[in-house]
């Protein structure tokens, strides 16, 4: 059926429409209450350019049919989130930030770090954006309440208790010195302290501290003390207070200038603000500031997050009603979009606004200049080289390998003097057996010069410049192999770690640049950047090799399960830091197969970090 037909047959229904181009790749996923409407819209009318590129590729429409908007919404989010499609605005960092982790399902909880949210009935705290924060506010916990961090579960008793115990860290339920309802208070006081009910904590501190005086429990009347005055001191830190009482609520702005766009969101839990977290959009070109506000909604909370009762906006949501059904399913309970018109709330979205916009300004304000840098360092290195033209794009390769073995080869990509991260590529080491990094390195530079003479889309552009990490030998063998290629009359140079010394082909005196000058500084970043890439491809390779290794050995890991590992945790580092209860998430994973995965790891628990560790 070709694209005429299908959109000729487009359901008046609610629905989840997918664009794909020629190659089959999917460029756009949308919603609809309308898969009729909304579909054909974009054939028709003028639209931006944006759009109109999009609309230029596709090739091909699929839709999933939902029961209402709600439920396309929830597909569109899961759908964008997996394929992450070109044209769908996107946050620009979508890292995996760490969490704090009651293990409330427990006898006697934990708290740790983790970066995975599980249903295992532990309780969650986060995200935390600023890793500083995050250790600031376990060593704030550690010493006021000091419930374990050990990693053992169920507990086992010990007549002897850890390291912890003996320096106050720690209220040692393993040895028996605190019983079960004492150490939950401590439990309790620490969720007191994360959600921000502050005014609660300093309350029951006070009565828990006269009630152990009026019982001539004057040690631990003055410990009481000591952690009601250290909370009293992180309270007066807090100097931004939030308008709405003592609400719980998120206020969201976003600042936009050309093509950039700055999401920012200010928490604020029982009436205080207690953080901001900011985003850089992309795919908002050509898109309505409702537009922009209802996907950044729906970007950012789909993450996992939590979500308060309330959200502030500074800018009126497209599909309002649809986006707060979504968000009340996620939370569980009613959720509030509010768009204030005056009052003290209006006061604080435009606090987060104004943020916001010097945020982003400032962001311009260090690209401008850094892109003003990078020129001023290429003009540099054109004249102090005689260079031809000036070397917009640049390639460095380098060779990684350890003891000889697992050899691989890395190219990165500087465009305009600045690190090109998605045209960086690497290479697996295929007829070289011996340690021999000239040979390795000709393979490599064969290997890029062949794609591109083949029409491989990812590495057509030739460079400008090619550095190599090395010196004359390596700076030979790379230019014998270009000359094979027909790529000859590219510059290539070598650079030399310790003196900074640069070689060239045919020049019998390697080239000192100045210390102190641009164009040094710019290739030894282009150098830097290429051997610290190799250098991460070669360690992962060695790791992931290990961990295979040891996965082949536990009974019950076959092909099919360590493919379905993989595809779940996406990299096997990620499998050795999982619990037994992510394990079991696996498709076809059982519990027996779960455990003797753990025990092959050297793990008897659950894999979580003990808090302070990341």
């Amino acid at each position: 059926m070709d694209l005429e037909e299908k959109l000729a047959r487009l359901p008046d229904h609610p629905g989840v429409y997918i664009m794909r181009d020629a190659q089959g790749e999917i460029i756009y996923v949308g919603k609809a209450a309308s898969l009729k409407k909304r579909v054909r819209s974009y054939f028709r009318g003028q639209h931006p350019p944006r759009t109109q590129v999009m609309v230029e590729k596709i090739a091909d429409i699929e839709y999933i049919l939902t029961d209402n908007e709600v439920e396309a919404l929830i597909l569109e989010c899961n759908l964008i989130k997996e394929h992450r499609p070109r044209y769908n605005v996107s946050l620009k960092d979508d890292k995996s930030y760490p969490y704090i982790k009651i293990t409330l399902q427990e006898q006697f909880p934990r708290l740790q770090i983790t970066r995975s949210l599980v249903r295992d009935g532990s309780r969650y705290f986060g995200p935390y954006t600023n890793v500083g924060a995050l250790r600031e506010t376990l060593k704030i916990l550690r010493s006021l309440f000091p419930v374990r961090t050990c990693r053992e579960t169920p507990l086992q008793f010990r007549s002897r208790p850890c390291l912890n115990a003996h320096i106050n860290r720690c209220l040692a339920p393993c040895s028996g010195r605190v019983n079960q309802e004492v150490y939950r208070q401590a439990v309790d006081n620490i969720i007191l302290f994360l959600e921000g009910k502050h005014t609660a904590l300093i309350k029951e501190l006070k009565e828990q501290m006269t009630a152990a005086a009026e019982r001539l429990e004057f040690e631990k009347a003055a410990r009481l003390r000591d952690q009601l005055r250290a909370v009293e001191e992180v309270c007066a830190r807090q100097k931004i207070t939030a308008a709405g009482g003592d609400e719980d609520a998120d206020a969201v702005a976003f600042a936009r200038e050309g093509e950039a766009a700055l999401g920012l969101i200010f928490f604020s839990r029982n009436g205080k603000v207690i953080g901001r977290d900011h985003f850089f959009l992309t795919g908002t070109e050509g898109l309505s500031r409702g537009e922009v506000m209802a996907a950044l909604l729906k970007e950012y909370y789909s993450r996992g997050v939590e979500i308060p009762p309330q959200i502030l906006l500074h800018d009126e949501p497209e599909d309002a009603e649809t986006i707060a059904s979504w968000l009340g399913r996620l939370r569980g309970g009613r959720v509030e979009l509010k768009v204030p018109k005056r009052g003290s709330k209006l006061k604080l979205l435009q606090l987060v606004h104004e943020n916001a916009v010097n945020l982003l300004q400032e962001h311009l304000l260090a690209r401008q200049r850094q892109e003003e840098g990078g020129k001023a360092a290429l003009m540099e290195l054109q004249q102090a080289l005689g260079l031809p033209r000036l070397p917009r794009r640049m390639e460095a390769y380098d060779i990684s390998n350890f003891q000889g073995s697992s050899a691989v080869g890395a190219m990165a990509v500087f465009v305009d003097g600045r690190p090109l991260t998605s045209a960086y590529r690497r290479f697996q080491i295929k007829t070289v057996k011996a340690p021999n990094d000239f040979a390795s390195l000709q393979e490599v530079l064969t290997r890029r010069f062949r794609r591109a003479a083949e029409g491989d889309a990812r590495f057509a552009e030739l460079p400008d410049f090619v550095l190599i990490d090395g010196g004359l030998g390596q700076l030979h063998a790379a230019r014998e192999v270009m000359a094979a290629q027909g790529v000859g009359d590219i510059p290539t140079f070598a650079l030399a770690k310790g003196e900074e010394l640069l070689f060239s082909e045919g020049s019998p005196e390697p080239i000192r640049l100045p210390r102190d000058g641009r164009a040094l500084k710019l290739l030894q970043h282009l150098r830097d950047e290429v051997h610290r890439f190799a250098i991460t491809y070669h360690r992962q390779k060695r790791e992931k090799s290990a961990y295979r290794s040891v996965l082949d050995d536990i009974p019950g890991v076959g092909p099919k399960r360590k493919r379905a590992l993989l595809r779940h945790f996406g990299s096997v580092e990620r499998i050795s830091r999982a619990t037994l209860e992510e394990l079991l998430e696996v498709e076809g994973m059982n519990r027996a197969v779960a455990a003797r995965i753990l025990e092959g790891l050297g793990r008897k628990n659950n894999g979580e970090n003990p808090a302070g560790s990341l």
